[in-house]
């Protein structure tokens, strides 16, 4: 009997939340398993995780769909289109069938800010094949998501050091 494919959900306000999400790949991809990673907030920067996901090009799949941080754009409804855009992209993908794991990666926003409804996620979520693993990852996650979910972990800030003015770093925060 396959196994059922568990919903995880990393949120919070804490730093770590992708971080981990991008552990729970190389963990999967260490076994063998297929991975599909979408981005709907992470811009087109270049990031140390995607420069070392490509040493696992056979295994992980990364897709980066979004514009930039949301609260920085200009164009609202062009932010609207791209994550849209992106959420087809999961939705393919997520019932493709051709992976054990996909991380939707800040996906809570798309939620948050309106763009997408809690029902149409959770829909998709109860649409995948069953023996798929489903990642999400953002700030503030849904109480339908939550419910929805096998695993809740919520990364909580205690100390940052942006509260004394030291800036994002190369290979901790990008």
């Amino acid at each position: 009997m396959t196994e059922k494919g568990l919903v995880l959900i990393y949120t919070g306000d804490g730093k770590g939340k992708t971080t981990a999400a991008l552990g729970q790949a190389l963990r999967a991809a260490g076994h063998g398993l297929r991975v599909c990673i979408i981005q709907f907030i992470k811009g087109a920067w270049e990031t140390g995780e995607a420069k070392a996901l490509q040493a696992f090009a056979e295994l992980i799949e990364l897709h980066v769909t979004g514009s930039g941080f949301t609260w920085q754009a200009k164009d609202k409804e062009e932010v609207r289109q791209t994550a849209l855009a992106g959420w087809r992209l999961a939705r393919d993908k997520v019932l493709s069938d051709d992976f054990d794991l996909v991380v939707l990666d800040e996906l809570t926003y798309l939620v948050t800010y309106g763009i997408l409804a809690e029902a149409e996620v959770i829909k998709l979520l109860a649409m995948r094949p069953p023996r798929l693993h489903v990642l999400i990852t953002g700030r503030a996650a849904s109480a339908g998501l939550i419910a929805a979910a096998d695993l809740v972990t919520e990364m909580r800030e205690i100390k940052h050091p942006y509260k004394i003015g030291i800036q994002a770093r190369k290979g901790i925060e990008w």
